[in-house]
Order: structure tokens, then C-alpha cells, then sequence
């Protein structure tokens, strides 16, 4: 037999006949029964291709902590960050110990001071309604509101009431009086535009409860817009009145400072 054959498995047949004898001298009876018996291992083959991945297996414990490495060196030093807030302004110190007095000065001319005092008094007083003056132009400048026959200067100057009354007549007018709906209307319009939430107006009844007329004596008669509830005199003190941006009133103290409107006549300016 040649080594090839060898190679191959080899699968022997073996043909085994029973013969089962009767006394009864019965017919004999053949059985065949076939046994595969491997043949001898051949040599191991070549080595296959490279299966497929098969899937992840679970994931194993963590394993243990590793020893601390080697600390890196220190960086360079970062830019700068913004500029904290101001901290708390700290306590007074104690004053010091006055230190010693100066030479005396070079003595005086003798002069006559008295009216070199009365002039500079007097221009103290100039400087003064000039700086008022100023002022009031600057609002006049800021803008005003006109009606057919009057004019309004909203005075963003927060006044008690009657220094507010004083302010306007030192320059010709006197606090607002609005007496018919077109002038009303016309200075809530101007509270609106200038963002004022209430003002001042020349009604008030300080002479009588109840009894309202304007600083020109004038009674309140033919008109009013008096908000739903006013006026109500609340606290027993509420003689004075102000206007709304929407266009209502209410009585209100005479003390607490607040804007108001002053009024002239176009045919005074």
C-alpha cells in the first residue's frame, strides 16, 4: 500500500454472518451488521484563514490603582485677571497732632472795606438770579407745550407748592391752570412725552375744605377732572393738587416736593 493512501481515512467494513440454528429445525436465518471503525489520524493540515471577530466578551473587573507618577514641573505664570471691586471704605483715623504754627504774614494795606463788601454782596446776589435764569432757560430750551392762547413750561425742579407757585410768578406766570379739557389734555400730553408721572397745578383749597380755586382766585366752576374718589382730603391734609399724565387729578399736600407746570400768557411774553 502506497503513503498516500495512508493519508485518507480509512473505513474497514466488516461483513459478519450469524447463523442461529433452530431445534425445531427451523429455517436458518442470515444477519449482516456493518461496524465503521475509524482509520488511523492524518497528518495536520494547513493552517486556515483568519475568522471573523467574535463579540466582546463582559467587562472585567478594574484593576488596581497604579502608583502616583512623577509631578511635572510648575507652568508659567497665567495673565493677569480683572481688577476686583473696590472693598468697604475703612474707618476715619485719628487726627494727628497739629503741627506748628507758620510765620506771620506781611501786614495789610488799611483800605475802606466796607463797600468793597456791599459790591461783592451785590454780585453774589447777580451770580445767584443768573444761575436761576440759567436754569430756567435750560427748561424753557428743554421744550414747552402750547395752547391757542397759552404757553406751559414743565419745571423739573422738585418744589414744595408754593415755592413752585413763587418760582413761576418770579418770571411772569404762575402755576398751571387747567380750565377746559383742551389745556388739560395739553399738559397730561406733555407729562407723557417727558416721562413725568404727576406735577403740581395752580388748584388748591387751603382757604376752604372742599372749596377748590386757582391761584388766581379764580373758582373752579366750569371744569374739572378730578380721578374717581378724589378729592377725599385723606389724613386731613391734602389742600394742594396735582395732574396725572392721564390727564386726572388728585389733592395732595402742599409739602412734599415734586415737578409742576408753570403757565403765561402768550399776549405777556
Amino acid at each position: 500500500m502506497s503513503p498516500h493512501m495512508l493519508l485518507l481515512p480509512v473505513m474497514v467494513l466488516a461483513t459478519l454472518t450469524l447463523v442461529r440454528t433452530s431445534y425445531a429445525q427451523q429455517p436458518e436465518e442470515s444477519c449482516t451488521v456493518q461496524i465503521l471503525v475509524p482509520g488511523l489520524k492524518g497528518e495536520p493540515g494547513d493552517k486556515g484563514q483568519k475568522g471573523a471577530p467574535g463579540r466582546p466578551g463582559r467587562l472585567g473587573p478594574p484593576g488596581d490603582m497604579g502608583p502616583p507618577g512623577i509631578k511635572g514641573h510648575k507652568g508659567v505664570l497665567g495673565s493677569h485677571g480683572k481688577v476686583g471691586p473696590s472693598g468697604m471704605k475703612g474707618n476715619k483715623g485719628e487726627m494727628g497732632d497739629p503741627g506748628p504754627n507758620g510765620p506771620n504774614g506781611e501786614p495789610g494795606l488799611p483800605c475802606e472795606c466796607a463797600p468793597i463788601r456791599k459790591m461783592i454782596g451785590e454780585m453774589d446776589l447777580l451770580v445767584a438770579k443768573l444761575s436761576s435764569e440759567l436754569t430756567f432757560i435750560k427748561n424753557a430750551v428743554a421744550g414747552i407745550k402750547e395752547t391757542e392762547s397759552k404757553v406751559y413750561l414743565l419745571v423739573k425742579e422738585e418744589k414744595r407748592y408754593w415755592d413752585a407757585q413763587l418760582y413761576c410768578q418770579a418770571r411772569g406766570g404762575h402755576l398751571a391752570m387747567p380750565k377746559d379739557n383742551v389745556s388739560n389734555s395739553a399738559i397730561a400730553a406733555y407729562l407723557r412725552e417727558a416721562g413725568v408721572s404727576r406735577v403740581y397745578i395752580g388748584l388748591n383749597d387751603v382757604d376752604r375744605e372742599g372749596v377748590f380755586t386757582y391761584v388766581d382766585s379764580s373758582p373752579m366752576s366750569t371744569f374739572s377732572a378730578w380721578r374717581r374718589g378724589e378729592p377725599n382730603n385723606a389724613y386731613d391734609d391734602e389742600d394742594c393738587t396735582d395732574l396725572l399724565p392721564s390727564g386726572e387729578w388728585t389733592d395732595v399736600s402742599c409739602t412734599p416736593t415734586m415737578y409742576f407746570v408753570c403757565e403765561f400768557t402768550k399776549d405777556s411774553i
